[in-house]
């Protein structure tokens, strides 16, 4: 049922890369709890524009849980305080009246912040550079059932396909790891024949360009798959690492 709660917004406002950020607090009044989390910084917006202030600048695009541009550190969590959500499916009905909230960008050190709650992800479109493709002839388009693959391979690799690159796995882990991103886009692709050939070198240029770009070592704890919206499991991590380590064997 729908209700109306009043709440305080603290956001980090940074006005660049190269400034420095703090916190600035907001008040919010009558926001109904079937608001998205994004629809109350876009009523929050159109308040500071109103007062002829800078409106808050953060990421959006399909606001349908697909592309992972809505990176927000909400309350101390990646996306929210809802579970296998992104941030633009969050609704306010996950809040309090009266509640304090706390809204930050991701903070790694490969995701610098471009301004306010916008931070720079183009260190993952660089990783999938590096490898996350399949290089195939062109020409006719082949049989979809020339190549038979057993439903649970092609159940795990559809799993892993389901990444959508937003970063909260990096902004989880207290070492900054895109570990669970770069298993996640080896196995979509190592599980299935297509992507078999050119598995060793994947492997290897995706970890070195992984490590290049300042991302910290995977521990462990389990924060990325505990914060992922898509529910991406550490299983990958260990699929990614046998990769590698084969392909580091064959050289």
């Amino acid at each position: 049922m729908e209700k109306l709660i009043n709440i305080k917004l603290r956001v980090w406002r940074q006005k660049d890369a190269k400034s420095k950020g703090a916190f600035e607090t907001y008040k919010l009044d009558n926001i109904s709890t079937d608001t998205s989390f994004l629809e109350m910084l876009d009523i929050l917006n159109e308040q500071l524009i109103s007062e002829r202030k800078e409106p808050i600048a953060f990421d959006h695009d399909c606001r349908e849980g697909i592309c992972g541009m809505c990176s927000l550190y909400i309350n101390g969590r990646p996306h929210g305080p809802d579970d296998d959500v992104t941030t633009c499916q969050l609704h306010m009905r996950k809040f309090k009246d009266g509640e304090t909230i706390t809204v930050e960008p991701w903070r790694s050190r490969a995701f610098p912040v471009i301004k306010d709650l916008m931070v720079n992800r183009n260190a993952y479109d660089q990783i999938i550079q590096a490898g996350g493709y399949v290089s195939v002839n062109t020409g006719g388009v082949p049989d979809a059932n020339a190549i038979p693959i057993g439903k649970p391979i092609a159940d795990e690799a559809m799993d892993a396909a389901s990444c959508i690159g937003c970063g909260a796995c990096a902004a989880a882990c207290k070492n900054g790891s895109a570990m669970l991103f770069v298993a996640a886009k080896v196995s979509q692709l190592a599980l299935l024949p297509q992507g078999k050939v050119e598995t060793a070198a994947r492997a290897k240029a995706m970890v070195a360009k992984m490590d290049e770009l300042g991302f910290g070592n995977c521990t462990n704890t389990g924060a990325c798959e505990a914060e992922c919206p898509k529910n991406i499991s550490i299983s990958h991590i260990a699929r990614l690492n046998r990769e590698f380590l084969v392909a580091k064997l064959k050289d």
